[in-house]
C-alpha cells in the first residue's frame, strides 16, 4: 500500500502545551555526518559523489577518482567537524548526530568523541545513499546493519531515522517493522511532530528541516554566515511571535564539510548568542523532543494516515 499524503494536518487545531521549563519553541541542532560514507569510485560505486560541492559542476571525468571533492569532504572530518563539536561543548549545549554508520566506522577518534558525549543519535543510513532508489530487500538490511552497526560503535542504539533527503514508499513502515527505532525525520511537512499508523501501529514523525539547513549555501544565494544567521534568528523569532498561539519546533541542520569553515560558523553563533537568555526557547536533543511531545501528544491523538 501506497503512503496517503496529508494536505490537511493540524490545520487550525495544533496542539497546545509548553515545552519544558515553559518554553514555547524547541530547536534541535542537528550535525550531519556523512563523511567517508558517500558514493566513491574506491568503494566500488563508478563514481564520486557530487551533491554538497563547493564548485557547481565536476570537472573530473565520470567513473574516475575527483580528488578535488575529496578533499572537500576530508575537510570536513578532519577539520570541520572538530570546530563545531568544540563550540557546542564550549557553550554547553546539547546536540543530535544524524550519522551515516559508515562515516563513524571510517573515524575512529570522531566516534570516540561522539561517545563521550551525552548527545542522541539519529541513523542516517549505513552509507550516505537515496533509499528511495534502494529495492526493498536491499533497504531492510541496510537498516538494519545501520541500526546495528552505530549501537556498535558509539555504544548506544539510535532513537530515530533520517533519510538522505527522502525517503522510498516503503521506508517508514520498514523502520517501524524494525522495532529498533521510536520515531523517523523523514518529513518536511510540519513544524511539529505528529503521529502516522504504519505497520499496524502508531508511529511518530519529528519532521526536519531543509529551509534552516547550511545547505543553503552550496550554490544557493548565501554568501556569508552573516546572511545564514540572520536568516536563522528571523526564523526564530517569527515562531516566537506566534507562540503564544501554539508550541512550535525548529530544526537547524549542519554539515561538518560546509559549516565547519571559519566564515560560516559565524551565522550559527550569532543564532545561539541570540537565543541563550530567552526562556522561551528550549535548546534540546531531538529525542528529548520527542518524549517531550509523546507526554503531551500521546497516539492516536492527532494521528493521520502514514
Amino acid at each position: 500500500m501506497q503512503p496517503a499524503r496529508d494536505l490537511i494536518g493540524y490545520a487550525d487545531r495544533p496542539p497546545v502545551f509548553d515545552w519544558p521549563g515553559g518554553a514555547r519553541v524547541a530547536v534541535n541542532f542537528v550535525l550531519n555526518v556523512e563523511e567517508g560514507a558517500e558514493y566513491s569510485t574506491l568503494d566500488g560505486d563508478g563514481r564520486t559523489d557530487s551533491a554538497l560541492s563547493e564548485v557547481a559542476a565536476a570537472r573530473v571525468p565520470v567513473g574516475d577518482r575527483d580528488l578535488g571533492y575529496e578533499g572537500m569532504v576530508e575537510y570536513g572530518s578532519r577539520v570541520g567537524v572538530w570546530r563545531i563539536l568544540r563550540l557546542f561543548q564550549s557553550r554547553g549545549l546539547p546536540l543530535t548526530v544524524f550519522a551515516a554508520a559508515q562515516a563513524l566506522e571510517r573515524n575512529p577518534a570522531l566516534t570516540a568523541a561522539i561517545a563521550a558525549t551525552d548527545w542522541d543519535l539519529v541513523c542516517h543510513g549505513w552509507r550516505w545513499a537515496e533509499h528511495y532508489l534502494m529495492d526493498e530487500a536491499t533497504e531492510r538490511a541496510q537498516i538494519a546493519r545501520a541500526h546495528d552497526m552505530i549501537a556498535r560503535l558509539t555504544g548506544r542504539a539510535p532513537q530515530g531515522w533520517y533519510c538522505r533527503y527522502a525517503p522510498s514508499v516503503n521506508t517508514r513502515r520498514l523502520v517501524a517493522e524494525h522495532g529498533g527505532f521510536t520515531y523517523d525525520s523523514d518529513s518536511y511537512a510540519d513544524e511539529m511532530p505528529f503521529w502516522v499508523q504504519t505497520a499496524g501501529r502508531d508511529h511518530l514523525v519529528v519532521p526536519y528541516s531543509l529551509v534552516t539547513n547550511d545547505a543553503k549555501f552550496m550554490g544557493g544565494p548565501l554568501v556569508t554566515g552573516r546572511d545564514w544567521g540572520a536568516f536563522l534568528i528571523d526564523t526564530v523569532d517569527g515562531l516566537l511571535a506566534e507562540s503564544h498561539l501554539h508550541p512550535r519546533m525548529m530544526s537547524v541542520g549542519m554539515h561538518p564539510r560546509i559549516l565547519g569553515h571559519p566564515g560560516r560558523l559565524r551565522g550559527l553563533t550569532d543564532l545561539i548568542d541570540h537565543i541563550a537568555a530567552d526562556p522561551r526557547v528550549w535548546v534540546c536533543r531531538r529525542g528529548d523532543l520527542a518524549a517531550a511531545f509523546r507526554a503531551h501528544v500521546p497516539a492516536p491523538q492527532h494521528r493521520v494516515p502514514a
